[in-house]
């Protein structure tokens, strides 16, 4: 397995581009709000292709996190994530 090098974070807790620019996603870690629903990754903007799809439960204050295998999945315009209502994640890039 590769790992990858010169890992950065962002942090979002509204729906929009978390990353401007091509980056490998490694890994993400997400709290839920009050409501349950999808975190969703897409490559090239709100209209672009979904990458990644994670089911989230309602009212948990627990975070839950997921390491990419490999050297994650390849986001080659930016990475663009909708989120539920008061819901937030991390993502590890590089």
């Amino acid at each position: 397995m590769s790992t990858l090098t010169n890992v950065f974070s962002a942090n979002s807790s509204s729906t929009g581009t978390i990353y401007a620019g091509a980056t490998n996603l490694a890994g993400y870690q997400a709290l839920s709000g009050g409501t349950a629903g999808e975190i969703i990754f897409r490559d090239g903007g709100s209209g672009g292709t979904v990458l990644l799809k994670i089911n989230i439960p309602a009212n948990t204050n627990n975070p839950f996190s997921n390491q990419i295998p490999g050297n994650g999945i390849r986001f080659n315009t930016d990475i663009h994530v909708t989120l539920p209502t008061s819901a937030s994640v991390t993502i590890f890039c590089g």
